[in-house]
């Protein structure tokens, strides 16, 4: 067969424009490095010092896509007592249309108010009971349409660090899990349990009034409670009705969460165990939670200062057991932004909270009776890249 000059040059240029005609992977990396300070009411040695100022966080943000095949991970290393290096995120994602998406891996539970149910650098008390910006390991899919949206995700289970028959869940993790604890101090795990088979549903519908956004919605999640020492498996149970209102610069969140463990145990009765950043704690095995939390963002020319957001949050945690104290947690702060330096600066208030106040282990379990609020004043300052 015989070709011109012609022929062959077309073929040529054929042959190069389906080449770079190709999609190219596409990747992105980004970070951030965080140092914090802090001065807290029940810590006197701080108090003498004048409070703290030392390193936070430094991460690794990883994106990609090719082919249609999306990932999405991020990497945390805090200081070894804060629970080292650990995987806050990391997925696989497949995009059907603009509406339905997939993901799989390590990937945010669909419950209640989503990216965050609060403003501050602290969150709000949803997150230290596992029911805020919790990931877990499963398969997720989302459609979000112009009125409603709505997700559906099953978790075998959370982050899974160790494979043995019954190995304990790793206290290095970013979102609070439920885990095992040495309760008196003899070196010997008291209560040790695994989440399991996790299925998660949540619906939104929204609505616009003028230049006001509105979204309502519903969550419910129901999986299985393993039981590393009787090797059985119960269950638990989470309901959310949540709310969210964008108003211009003001926006505002409301949520009601309820949740309850069936732990079969009798040694400790109305007790679970959570962890999260190296360390466990208790908490009640059945408690209702209300949070509000609003902020009105206030654009400034003060360069290189460009907005400043003004936020408090509110969490109210009502605990089932009657001999159980309730806990309390408010944060009052401001999110200073200029360029890409984000600023946290918080005054959290807590009562019968492990994060603020002396008491660790009990205070989202039966808690301290008569126990006084604590205050911890906090700047977070973030080079985000």
């Amino acid at each position: 067969m015989n070709f011109s000059k012609k022929s062959l040059v077309l073929v040529a240029f054929s042959f190069v424009t389906v080449m770079f005609s190709q999609e190219k992977p596409e990747v992105k990396i980004g970070g951030a490095l965080r140092f914090n300070y802090n001065l807290s009411s029940w810590k006197d040695g701080q108090k003498k010092r004048g409070g703290d100022f030392g390193f936070d966080v430094f991460r690794i943000n990883a994106k990609a896509k090719y082919k249609g095949i999306k990932l999405n991970a991020e990497y945390r290393f805090y200081s070894q007592s804060f629970g080292g290096g650990m995987l806050k995120q990391g997925w696989l994602g497949y995009d059907f249309n603009e509406k339905d998406n997939i993901q799989l891996g390590l990937t945010q539970v669909p419950f209640g108010n989503t990216q965050y149910n609060s403003h501050s650098w602290f969150f709000g008390i949803n997150y230290y009971l596992g029911l805020e910006d919790d990931h877990d390991m499963g398969v997720k899919f989302t459609h979000k349409g112009k009125k409603w949206e709505y997700a559906l995700a099953f978790f075998k289970n959370a982050e899974e660090l160790t494979f043995g028959s019954n190995s304990d869940v790793s206290d290095s993790r970013y979102s609070y899990d439920v885990a095992s604890i040495d309760i008196d101090g003899d070196g010997i795990l008291d209560l040790r349990h695994k989440e399991t088979n996790q299925l998660n549903g949540k619906v939104n519908y929204l609505f616009e009034n003028k230049n006001t956004q509105h979204q309502i919605g519903f969550s419910a999640q129901y999986g299985g409670l393993y039981n590393l020492d009787t090797e059985d498996t119960s269950s638990h149970h989470s309901f959310a009705l949540h709310y969210q209102l964008n108003a211009k610069n003001f926006d505002a969140k409301a949520q009601v969460s309820t949740y309850k463990y069936n732990t079969k145990n009798t040694t400790y009765n109305n007790l679970i165990a959570l962890t999260a950043y190296g360390a466990p704690y208790l908490t009640t095995t059945e408690a209702t939670t209300y949070t509000l939390g609003a902020a009105y963002t206030f654009p400034v020319k003060w360069k290189p200062i460009s907005s400043i957001q003004v936020y408090n949050d509110f969490g109210y945690m009502d605990k089932a057991a009657v001999d159980f104290e309730d806990s309390l947690m408010n944060v009052f702060g401001f999110l200073v932004t200029a360029g890409n330096v984000y600023t946290y600066i918080d005054f959290a208030a807590g009562k019968d909270h492990p994060w603020l106040g002396p008491v660790w282990t009990n205070s989202l379990a039966n808690g301290t009776p008569n126990a006084n609020w604590e205050m911890r004043f906090n700047i977070n300052i973030g080079y985000y890249f």
